[in-house]
């Protein structure tokens, strides 16, 4: 497999150093991006660079994800309105393990393979680096006029912020440049990925390792994602979507896939899939032959949850996002959890009701309209148990007279209860 041609049909590439494609032709070359440490999880907003990564890989390279341990207690200015909160030891070296843990479903670290891929934290060789040499041994190369002219110092210093910048910020290029003069030393690091916006810090990196070392090094840049309609990608009115099930449940995850429009689903699934050539232009000729068949969109939420999570967890999450038409509904509404429970009934009206009701075995036709205004009366009820059109659980109700139970809840607390064939109610048992 052919890296930069791999990249370039998948729409993966925004800015490349002259001579990097060579570089690549003619060795096995190690390459390294960098990961901000300040959450214990990855978010789909850095899945594009990882993606970079397991294709250096597939293609025979070495990959380095370097944890900016050093650079994330500074706060890269690029793209940023303000400065960010540093982070101590303790919190980093977690952070790192954890996104370790994720990016091992994405790269080989464990063979003997001799591109597995490497794990480095700056920090290790930052946190014993005194100013004095720091500057002596690093800063004297880099004039201050070739740092001002970077696009996001010129940003920040330009006044659309009013915050100005601090030395701390305005150093950071020197240090990521450092880091990649670091790994061209020690680990013959040639090349360093990055989004778009890092193309700045990146050349910083390049220029010292040609003024100190007199060696090539090279840069290639993806660009930043966006959605179609010009939004920010991987932000939802919940926030981020994260890779840890504990910030985003598998099931939240599969439907942000899912729900992507059709002109973005043609385009990630280039990006964040391994799907080859053929295999897409089958599936966006299918979509094209039948819109609402969706294959691009169920293809891509398939292969980035199964990456992401597990075949498990992507066939309980179209298991629970079929609640709501499936025949079965009425098991799966039994088996799944309350979390995923509470998502899938995400905007659905919803009642609490005595627990001490259902103890008592008050009668349906009472719990659905003194308890839970599920029905303006008893008799609109009747008629439309009548025209079975009512469903507890997505069980169809046949006497609206039937005593209820505790039996009915799903976990000990939920009852699903469906009006016609759109409405639906939540009652929880308090």
């Amino acid at each position: 497999m052919d890296f930069i041609e791999e990249l370039t049909w998948r729409g993966m590439i925004h800015q490349m150093m002259p001579g990097t494609e060579e570089q690549l032709k003619k060795e096995m070359t190690t390459a390294y991006l960098g990961i901000d440490p300040t959450a214990d999880s990855l978010h789909i907003g850095h899945l594009v660079g990882v993606m970079m990564l397991r294709h250096f890989q597939r293609a025979g390279h070495k990959p380095l994800a370097l944890i900016g341990g050093a650079t994330g207690m500074i706060g890269d200015p690029s793209m940023k309105s303000q400065e960010r909160k540093l982070l101590d030891e303790e919190t980093l070296r977690h952070n790192q393990e954890a996104i370790k843990k994720q990016l091992s479903k994405f790269l080989d670290f464990e063979s003997d393979a001799p591109n597995a891929a490497e794990m480095v934290n700056n920090y290790d060789w930052m946190k014993n680096f005194s100013f004095l040499d720091f500057i002596r041994d690093v800063g004297k190369h880099i004039t201050v006029n070739y740092m001002m002219a970077k696009d996001s110092v010129k940003k920040r210093l330009s006044g659309e912020s009013r915050e100005g910048m601090s030395f701390t910020e305005f150093s950071y290029q020197l240090c990521q440049g450092y880091d990649f003069l670091h790994l061209y030393k020690e680990k013959s690091c040639r090349l360093q990925l990055g989004g778009s916006d890092q193309w700045g810090n990146i050349t910083t990196g390049t220029e010292l390792i040609r003024r100190t070392a007199g060696g090539e090094a090279y840069a290639l840049t993806c660009p930043l994602i966006t959605k179609a309609d010009g939004g920010k990608f991987g932000k939802t009115e919940s926030g981020n979507v994260w890779l840890d099930p504990r910030y985003t449940s598998p099931y939240k995850f599969y439907q942000f896939w899912l729900n992507v429009s059709d002109d973005d689903a043609l385009k990630y699934i280039k990006i964040f899939t391994t799907l080859s050539r053929e295999e897409i232009d089958e599936l966006a000729r299918q979509q094209e032959a039948d819109p609402g068949s969706r294959a691009l969109q169920r293809r891509l939420a398939e292969e980035i949850t199964v990456l992401v999570h597990s075949r498990e967890d992507y066939e309980a999450a179209v298991e629970a996002s079929q609640i709501l038409f499936s025949n079965k509904a009425g098991e799966i509404l039994h088996r799944i959890d309350e979390e995923t429970l509470l998502q899938v009934m995400d905007g659905v009206p919803r009642f609490d009701i005595p627990r001490k009701a259902l103890e008592e075995g008050v009668k349906l036709a009472d719990l659905l309209t003194e308890h839970a205004a599920v029905f303006p009366s008893k008799g609109e009820m009747r008629k439309m148990v009548q025209g079975g059109g009512v469903s507890i659980n997505k069980e169809k109700v046949t006497d609206p007279y039937a005593a209820s139970s505790t039996d009915m809840l799903l976990n000990d607390k939920y009852i699903l209860v469906q009006r016609g064939k759109k409405n639906y109610y939540l009652l929880t048992a308090v």
